[in-house]
């Protein structure tokens, strides 16, 4: 089996990088496969705190392999039993990436399209490269979308430019794609590895049970029906938490002297993970 999906672990961050250039990391089996086990050693790597997803230039995903998926070409690996690769979720998602404890930051260094994008929005959040291209052509494809494009999409953009995007199939910048609240940050094309991985190694810094704690909350703040039931979950939160309250006085200082390098503008000082 060929390395569809190469893995680095460096500081506490796991890059993967989907590794089909030639096909614009079109997602066939045997890389869907790959990026799922991928994703769940990293969950279970004691040595990994925060992931970050990418795909070899020039795309980052152009979504599902329709010559495999159309059976006009052979299986690239075979089918695998329930719950050991990308399935449908009990709440109906398609999941391409495995529920996972650990931040994942989609680095968007290419176009990101129908599949690959509703991958791009089962991540955390976003950077782009100034040459990322967004857009779901489910329409123009002619099949349904089934993992997470009318939701996710929506849940970031709105649902009036979802169905713009949905129903044109038409492409967004990665300006008008940060305009639109859909990825955090645009940065040129050289910078984007060293720049998401300097928010992963941001996120790294932090007190992990406190980051994988802040994480499945935001999930079940997002599933939240009401405003008041988003608020009675985060004060379950504040009085239930216990890990790391003993480490609070020892990071004191870590913690000021980091907060005060970000407000004097030296990002670098202070952070432990720099290797400055």
């Amino acid at each position: 089996m060929s390395e569809v999906v190469l893995v680095d672990v460096a500081d506490r961050v796991a890059t993967l990088t989907l590794n089909r250039p030639a096909a614009r990391n079109a997602l066939n089996r045997e890389l869907m496969y790959q990026l799922w086990d991928a994703v769940r050693a990293a969950d279970a790597d004691a040595a990994v705190d925060v992931m970050v997803l990418t795909g070899a230039d020039p795309a980052f995903c152009a979504g599902v392999d329709l010559a495999e998926a159309s059976g006009r070409s052979e299986p690239s690996a075979p089918v695998r039993a329930p719950g050991a690769g990308p399935e449908r979720d009990v709440n109906g998602l398609f999941r391409f990436l495995p529920p996972t404890g650990k931040p994942i930051i989609g680095a968007i260094n290419g176009p990101a399209v129908t599949g690959g994008l509703e991958m791009a929005l089962q991540c955390t959040f976003l950077v782009a490269s100034d040459r990322a291209r967004f857009a779901d052509t489910h329409a123009r494809v002619g099949v349904m979308p089934g993992g997470g494009a009318t939701v996710l999409l929506e849940a970031t953009v709105g649902v009036r430019k979802a169905l713009e995007l949905s129903l044109t199939g038409n492409f967004l910048t990665a300006t008008e794609a940060l305009r639109l609240g859909l990825v955090n940050h645009v940065v040129p094309h050289e910078d984007l590895l060293p720049f998401t991985r300097k928010l992963a190694a941001d996120i790294a810094g932090n007190d992990r049970h406190a980051v994988q704690k802040l994480l499945q909350h935001y999930r079940r703040v997002t599933n939240a029906a009401t405003l008041d039931e988003a608020h009675l979950l985060e004060g379950i939160l504040a009085e239930t938490w216990q890990p790391g309250i003993s480490r609070i006085a020892e990071r004191r200082a870590e913690v000021t002297e980091r907060g005060r390098a970000q407000l004097s503008g030296d990002p670098t000082r202070g952070n432990p993970d720099h290797p400055a």
